[in-house]
């Protein structure tokens, strides 16, 4: 199920830089969430490109993209991130690596949030303005919705912007 939070993008009309560029990004993030959604976990591990790349695997990364560039381009936070780390760990099932995603995603946004200033520059190992970074996160995360949209219909057929929900 899509967060309804992350749905918000679709009749969000605000005036605000940030949160308009929140709101886009957040788009990006639950297209996504809806891609990679009720996946088995073979389909979930399966990759359908000679790079390896995974729904699930894509998942991970982007949970490590928004720590990495909120938290440690950002904010300064001395946290370890492993790019090269989007296998999927062995015993990680879709419900957590979404709930690590989405974790990802609320401290981001309480990131944002809390700036207040879209031309704030980070103190991390960037020299970014925030509103930098989170166009940045919108394109690297708009890119992988696209793989992941590839990736699913290649799994099962399904297409469209939005998978069907669930109950």
């Amino acid at each position: 199920m899509i967060d309804d939070e992350l749905r918000a993008w679709e009749t969000q009309l605000v005036p605000e830089v940030l949160p308009v560029l929140t709101s886009i990004l957040n788009g990006a993030r639950a297209a996504v969430i809806a891609k990679v959604t009720g996946l088995t976990a073979e389909q979930g591990r399966t990759s359908g490109v000679p790079s390896g790349t995974s729904p699930h695997g894509l998942l991970r990364h982007l949970a490590d993209a928004e720590k990495y560039w909120f938290e440690v381009a950002f904010l300064g936070l001395d946290e370890p991130v492993d790019f090269s780390a989007s296998l999927v760990p062995e015993g990680a099932t879709e419900a957590s690596l979404l709930a690590g995603y989405r974790a990802a995603i609320r401290r981001s946004n309480e990131i944002i949030a809390g700036a207040g200033d879209p031309l704030a520059r980070g103190t991390g190992d960037r020299e970014q303005s925030l509103q930098w970074i989170i166009a940045h996160m919108i394109q690297e995360t708009a890119r992988h919705a696209g793989h992941a949209d590839i990736l699913r219909e290649q799994l099962d057929g399904t297409t469209g912007h939005r998978v069907p929900r669930t109950s």
